[in-house]
């Protein structure tokens, strides 16, 4: 089976169980806790969330978790009115994610739910992901740029 297909029905059923619990809310916020630090597990987990990672393990789709949670977060989000939205920064900073946070909200008339990381190898700047659409305003992405002119220019056969 399509592991885009069972990731897509797993994050449903459990989106779908914890909308009728009540405990959808509460289940995200522990999900992307889990996908930011996966090796901590929350105290005291949902026992919603518990029921549904005996299930997996018992169908055989451990591989799958990580993936079943992404799209559970971006499902959940959706199904409340909120985006969901990655900032990948060089470097920490306050003003840059209050500013990003602002823009979307405006733009989106939608509340945010930022999730915030820092990669060096980014050189400077950042890459903002928004509902499967991405923003590189990175050096790197620059010199990548940059790099692929040169050789395009430099390749051809005169």
């Amino acid at each position: 089976m399509n592991s885009g297909q069972v990731t897509k029905r797993y994050a449903t059923a459990l989106l779908r169980f914890t909308l009728e619990t009540g405990s959808a809310p509460r289940v995200c916020e522990q999900v992307r806790a889990m996908l930011r630090n996966p090796s901590v597990m929350p105290s005291p987990l949902e026992e919603d969330l518990r029921k549904f990672f005996s299930l997996v393990v018992s169908n055989g789709r451990k591989a799958w978790l990580r993936r079943i949670l992404m799209t559970y977060v971006d499902y959940y989000c959706e199904a409340a009115g909120l985006a969901h939205v990655l900032l990948t920064s060089a470097v920490p900073s306050k003003e840059l994610e209050d500013r990003v946070r602002r823009e979307i909200e405006k733009s989106t008339g939608k509340s945010v739910v930022l999730e915030s990381k820092v990669d060096p190898s980014l050189i400077g700047g950042y890459r903002v992901e928004v509902d499967g659409m991405m923003l590189d305003a990175s050096v790197r992405r620059q010199f990548e740029i940059l790099q692929r002119q040169f050789i395009e220019k430099n390749n051809r056969i005169v």
